[in-house]
């Protein structure tokens, strides 16, 4: 899959920002593990402060787990400049690439779920070698996806 966003020129976001402005931005430090030891409410006001920066800038969130059979990806990216569509791109390693367009609460929803998960979903115990990294989640320039 291309995974170079589409420019919206409604949007107006310059296409690569600056590395040392990448370093220094609100959402460079919008990362976290799963498990985490967040509370319900911070974990909401972290998703609403993604959601944010994924309408303003041009970043794009992205969730990653790894499990026995492979690797999980999803990202969200920005669909529209009022930031109520986004574009979900799903990998996972025996399907491949999927993409649709959600709603900001739909991304809202899924996010708060994910990130609240008491485990990991790569340390799923089911099969006899689970993965002991935990899932990751982390904003960063839409270029770099």
């Amino acid at each position: 899959m291309h995974s170079e966003r589409q420019r919206d020129p409604d949007r107006g976001l310059d296409a690569h920002p600056a590395e040392s402005d990448a370093a220094t931005s609100p959402w460079a430090d919008l990362r976290l593990d799963v498990p985490n030891d967040r509370s319900d409410e911070s974990i909401v006001a972290f998703v609403e402060c993604v959601l944010v920066e994924l309408t303003h800038e041009d970043v794009s969130a992205e969730y990653r787990s790894s499990n026995v059979w492979g690797a999980t990806i999803d990202q969200y990216v920005a669909a529209d400049a009022a930031g109520q569509q986004f574009t979900e791109r799903r990998f996972d390693e025996r399907l491949g690439w999927f993409e649709t367009r959600v709603s900001r609460a739909d991304v809202r929803d899924k996010l708060v779920w994910r990130l609240s998960q008491l485990a990991s979903l790569a340390r799923n115990r089911s099969h006899s070698d689970p993965v002991n990294t935990p899932d990751t989640f982390s904003v960063k320039p839409t270029h770099q996806l």
